[in-house]
C-alpha cells in the first residue's frame, strides 16, 4: 500500500510539543558568544523632519555599548524596492532626514543586557520638525500632501490602460459600490529577529527566521551593499509568516552592521508592540466593483479599479494590485471585463505579502459584486453564480489578465459546497426566522474562488531543487530549497522519498535554510513547496534509484535490466535469484550515494473551491456568531490529508478573522490605535466552529505529483463567504453593503442607518 495519500502523523511535531523549537531569539550557537543586544529607536510621529538627534546620554549610560544614528550607517545604500519598481522612494535602513510613519527606525542602542534596552532607548532625544500626514490612501491619490517631493506625486505604479466608457452599454442592470478590503497584520506567534557575527574571512552569518534562506541572503547583499558570497543566512525553526518573512528588513541589515562595527556578534528579538507597530501588514485597498448584465442573473461586463495603499515606502504590497488585478474575473466567465489599479504611499507602515497576497482581494472583490448583483435583481445568489460560472474544463482557459488556468470544475465545487450545506433547508430556515422577526437572524453566505500557486521562484521558471542521500546506516537525508514555517515539509518530503526509497519516514531527515548548504532555492510562498520543491524531491529520489541500479549490478555482477527494487527492503534482487540483494545502505557503504536535481513546472496551477458560511446576526447588538463553515477546497491530489486540513483550518480561521473582527487602525495623525493585542482584535479557537470539509479532487498535469497549492486557498474562500453571510443575515433589513471587519459596531450601524443602501 502506498504511504502517499495517507493520513501520516507529522514526525517534526514532537519536538515541538516537547523540547520545542529552536527559534532565533533563544539560539544557542558558540558563534554567537558575547553577543550585544539591537534595540531601535522608533519614530513616534507619522510625518517629520528629523532636527536633531542626541546620543550622549545614552551613550554614557551604563550597560550601552554603543548607540547610532543614520550619519553612522552612511555607507549602507538606501533599500531597493525591487521587482520592477523604480528606486524613486528610497528607504534606508535609518532614518536620515525625514521619517514617514510611525514605527520607522530613526537609531539604534546597543546593550549588553537584553533587559536593559527597553530602558535605554528612553535616554536618545529625536527632534522632530511636523509635516503634513496623509493617511487615508484616497486621500493620497489626490497628492495634495506628497511624501517624496523630489517625485511630486504619491503614486507608485499603476496596472491597467484606459477605462472604457461603453463597457457597460449592452446592460440593462447596473451596480456599482466601493469596498474596503481592509489593512491587517500578519502577527505571527514568533516576531522577528536576527542574530549575526563576522567571521575572520570576512563573511557575515546571520540567523533570520524567513520564508526562504537564499532570497533573505540576496536582499540582505544588497543592503549591506556586499557580494552575496560575502553572506551566509541560516533559518531556525520559524514560528509562523505569513508572507511577511519573505526577504529581509531594514532591522535586519542593521543587526548584521552593527555586529561589524562592533568586531562582536549582535542579536535582535522584537517586542510584540514592535511587531504590530513596524512589521509589514497586508491587504490594504479600496476596491470599485461595477457589474451589469440582465434581470435573468447573466453578467455581461465586470470592471474591477484597485486603489492599494502600500504604506511609507513601496515594498511587495505596491505589487500586490498586478495580482487582483491577474485573477480579476475569478470562477466567472464574463464576455467583458476590465481592471485598473494604482499603488500610493501613506504615512503608514509599509504593506507586505500575507496569505494569498492579492489574490484574496481579487476574490473578496467580484464575490462581493454577484451578490450586489443578485440583491439588485432580486435573485438567489447561488443561481446567479450558477449562470455565470466558467463550464468544467481540462485544458488551460486564458483568464483574459495573462493568467492560464490548468484545470478546474467551478460549478462542481460550488454545488458540493451547497449540497453539504444543506442550503435549500438553510434558505428555509431563514425564511421562518424572518418571518417570525426574530431578532437573532440568520445569514448564508457563499463564495467560488480560483487561486494561483506555485508562480515563482528564485529565477527563472517555475522550479525548485532537492538533493536526496542515502547513508550507510539505512538512513537518508534530503536538502530542499524551501523552507517550512508551521507546513510539515518534514513529514510531506519524508513519505515523497520513502514511496521510492522504502526507507521508513521516522529515517529521513530533513535540512533547509542555510545558504552554504543549499545555495539555490526558491523557499515557501505562493503555495509553491510541494508542486514544486515536492516533485523535485520525488524526481531526485527516482534519479537515485537509477543511480544505485548501475551499482547493485555490479555488486550482484548482474544486468541493470534484471534488477528489481524491493520497497519494502529498501534493496535491489536479481529476478529469479531470491538471495542475490543488495541494499541501498549497503550500496551507500561503499559510495558515496546521492542526486541532486532540478524540477522545473511549466506554469503555476489555479486550485480552486467553494465556500459556505453560516452566521447568525442579533439585529440588536449587531454581533455577528459564525455557525457552520462548509469549504470545498480543491487542490488537485493531496499527499498527506492531515496537512491538507491543517493548512485549510489556519487559512479559514484567518479569514474568518479579517471578515468579522481584524483590522489595523490609524487615527487622522497616522497614530496606531492597534499596536496591541488588546487593540488588534483575532479569533481564537473559541469563535470558530468545527469547519466542515469537503473533499474533491482535479489533478493538475504541470507536476507529476497531481499536487496544487493549499496554503491560501482557506483565507481566500472564507473571507468573502463570511461577509457575505453577514450581509445577508441583515439585508431584508434594507442593508445591501458592510465593509469589513464586519463588527458588531457596524453591522449595527448599517442596521440602524441603512448606510449600506
Amino acid at each position: 500500500m502506498s504511504i502517499l495519500g495517507t493520513r501520516v502523523l507529522r514526525t517534526e511535531d514532537p519536538k515541538f510539543l516537547t523540547t520545542g523549537g529552536e527559534y532565533t531569539e533563544d539560539l544557542v550557537d558558540e558563534r554567537l558568544t558575547g553577543a550585544a543586544h539591537v534595540f531601535f529607536v522608533r519614530s513616534p510621529v507619522a510625518h517629520a523632519r528629523i532636527t536633531g538627534v542626541d546620543l550622549d546620554a545614552v551613550r554614557a549610560a551604563p550597560g550601552v555599548v554603543a548607540a547610532y544614528t543614520a550619519a553612522d550607517l552612511a555607507d549602507l545604500p538606501p533599500i531597493k524596492p525591487g521587482m520592477g519598481l523604480k528606486d524613486t522612494m528610497p528607504q534606508t535602513v535609518l532614518a536620515g532626514d525625514v521619517v514617514r510613519y510611525v514605527g520607522e527606525p530613526v537609531a539604534i542602542v546597543v546593550v549588553e543586557d537584553p533587559y536593559q534596552g527597553e530602558d535605554m532607548l528612553e535616554l536618545v532625544g529625536v527632534d522632530y520638525d511636523p509635516l503634513p500626514v496623509v493617511v487615508d490612501m484616497r486621500d493620497a491619490a489626490k497628492d495634495e500632501i506628497v511624501l517624496f517631493p523630489e517625485v511630486g506625486t504619491n503614486t507608485i505604479v499603476t496596472y491597467g490602460e484606459e477605462l472604457d466608457e461603453h463597457l457597460f452599454d449592452d446592460c440593462e442592470v447596473v451596480v456599482t459600490r466601493t469596498i474596503l478590503n481592509q489593512r491587517v497584520a500578519p502577527a505571527p506567534m514568533e516576531s522577528r529577529a536576527a542574530a549575526a557575527v563576522w567571521g575572520a574571512d570576512g563573511r557575515l552569518t546571520t540567523w533570520v527566521p524567513n520564508q526562504g534562506a537564499q532570497g533573505t541572503k540576496a536582499v540582505l547583499a544588497g543592503m549591506l551593499n556586499v557580494d552575496a558570497a560575502q553572506v551566509r543566512v541560516i533559518t531556525p525553526d520559524v514560528g509562523g509568516a505569513f508572507g511577511a518573512k519573505f526577504g529581509a528588513d531594514p532591522e535586519h541589515a542593521a543587526v548584521a552592521w552593527v555586529a561589524k562595527a562592533l568586531g562582536r556578534p549582535a542579536r535582535w528579538a522584537e517586542t510584540r508592540y514592535e511587531n504590530l507597530l513596524a512589521m509589514t501588514h497586508g491587504r490594504a485597498q479600496y476596491q470599485t466593483v461595477t457589474i451589469g448584465g440582465r434581470p435573468d442573473g447573466t453578467v455581461l461586463a465586470y470592471r474591477l479599479e484597485v486603489l492599494q495603499d502600500a504604506g511609507a515606502y513601496p515594498r511587495i504590497g505596491a505589487l500586490l494590485p498586478s495580482l487582483t488585478r491577474l485573477m480579476t474575473p475569478g470562477t466567472y466567465y464574463f464576455p467583458k471585463v476590465e481592471s485598473f489599479a494604482r499603488s500610493v504611499v501613506t504615512n503608514t507602515t509599509p504593506i507586505g505579502a500575507y496569505r494569498g497576497a492579492g489574490r484574496p482581494e481579487a476574490t473578496a472583490a467580484v464575490e462581493r459584486a454577484m451578490d450586489l448583483f443578485a440583491a439588485e435583481i432580486g435573485m438567489d445568489p447561488a443561481d446567479v453564480r450558477r449562470r455565470n460560472l466558467l463550464e468544467p474544463f481540462t485544458e488551460p482557459h486564458a483568464n483574459g489578465f495573462g493568467a492560464l488556468y490548468d484545470s478546474g470544475d467551478y460549478p462542481g465545487a460550488l454545488e458540493r459546497a451547497l449540497t453539504a450545506a444543506g442550503y435549500e433547508e438553510l434558505r428555509k430556515e431563514q425564511a421562518e426566522r424572518r418571518a417570525r422577526g426574530d431578532v437573532v437572524q440568520l445569514g448564508i453566505g457563499l463564495a467560488s474562488y480560483v487561486e494561483v500557486t506555485g508562480g515563482g521562484a528564485e529565477s527563472g521558471a517555475p522550479n525548485e531543487n532537492a538533493t536526496v542521500e542515502v547513508h550507510p546506516d539505512g538512513s537518508a537525508t534530503i536538502l530542499t530549497g524551501t523552507s517550512p514555517h508551521g507546513q510539515g515539509h518534514q513529514t510531506a518530503w519524508a513519505m515523497l522519498a520513502s514511496e521510492q526509497l522504502g526507507i521508513p519516514v521516522e529515517k529521513i531527515r530533513l535540512k533547509w535554510g542555510d545558504t552554504d548548504l543549499i545555495p539555490k532555492g526558491g523557499g515557501t510562498g505562493g503555495s509553491r513547496s510541494l508542486q514544486q520543491g515536492g516533485a523535485a524531491v520525488r524526481q531526485a529520489s527516482i534519479e537515485l534509484l537509477d543511480v544505485a541500479r548501475e551499482r547493485a549490478a555490479d555488486a550482484l555482477e548482474a544486468d541493470p535490466g534484471d534488477l528489481r527494487f524491493d520497497v519494502d527492503r529498501s534493496s535491489f534482487t536479481v529476478a529469479g535469484v531470491a538471495q542475490a540483494a543488495v541494499s541501498l545502505a549497503s550500496l551507500a557503504e561503499r559510495e558515496r550515494l546521492f542526486v541532486h536535481t532540478v524540477f522545473t513546472a511549466p506554469g503555476a496551477t489555479f486550485p480552486f473551491g467553494a465556500h459556505v458560511a453560516v452566521v447568525e446576526v442579533d439585529t440588536e447588538t449587531g454581533r455577528a456568531v459564525l455557525q457552520r463553515l462548509v469549504a470545498v477546497d480543491d487542490a488537485g491530489v493531496v499527499l498527506n490529508p492531515l496537512l491538507a486540513d491543517g493548512q485549510r483550518h489556519g487559512g479559514i480561521a484567518q479569514g474568518v478573522a479579517q471578515a468579522l473582527l481584524e483590522e489595523v487602525v490609524y487615527d487622522a495623525d497616522g497614530n496606531p490605535l492597534t499596536a496591541s493585542f488588546a487593540d488588534y482584535p483575532f479569533l481564537s479557537a473559541t469563535e470558530v466552529p468545527n469547519y466542515e470539509l469537503v473533499d474533491m479532487v482535479t489533478p493538475t498535469t504541470y507536476n507529476p505529483l497531481g499536487a496544487k497549492g493549499i496554503g491560501e486557498a482557506g483565507s481566500i474562500g472564507a473571507t468573502p463567504a463570511v461577509q457575505n453571510a453577514v450581509v445577508d443575515a441583515v439585508s431584508h433589513l434594507g442593508v445591501r453593503h458592510i465593509d469589513m471587519p464586519t463588527s458588531p459596531r457596524t453591522i449595527w450601524r448599517a442596521i440602524e442607518e441603512g448606510s449600506g443602501r
